[in-house]
């Protein structure tokens, strides 16, 4: 199985586009295809922006997200890294990827990881 730490941007891609690639990425950790892996600091990140007025995502909807990550997802607590990244936000992605042996998948961005494999979508 392959195993992935998703961006929070694709979490809120796959709601917001239900026939986009990000929601067929979650459909196949729906299928048990794809392993996700997350920690509590990804997590609290994931319930914070699906709550923005802004997606006007129900709570149900929320709700269902977050759920399904805890039912089909690994929760992992990975070592900090030092190296230094272009965004600091993406460190607790990165550092889960890196702990899980993952692949981080994002959206767009203007610099590639060297240290894991990234996929952009």
């Amino acid at each position: 199985m392959i195993k992935i730490v998703i961006d929070t941007n694709i979490l809120v891609s796959s709601l917001l586009s239900p026939l986009g690639n990000p929601a067929k990425i979650m459909a196949l950790v729906s299928l048990k295809e794809l392993q996700i892996f997350y920690n509590k600091n990804i997590m609290a990140e994931y319930k914070k922006v699906l709550a923005y007025e802004q997606f006007k995502f129900s709570f149900e909807t929320q709700k269902n997200a977050i759920e399904n990550i805890k039912e089909l997802g690994v929760i992992i607590e990975p070592t900090a890294s030092v190296i230094p990244l272009p965004d600091e936000t993406d460190r607790i992605f990165y550092d889960t990827a890196k702990a899980g042996e993952a692949i981080l998948i994002t959206g767009p961005s203007t610099s590639e990881g060297k240290t894991i494999r990234k996929v952009v979508i």
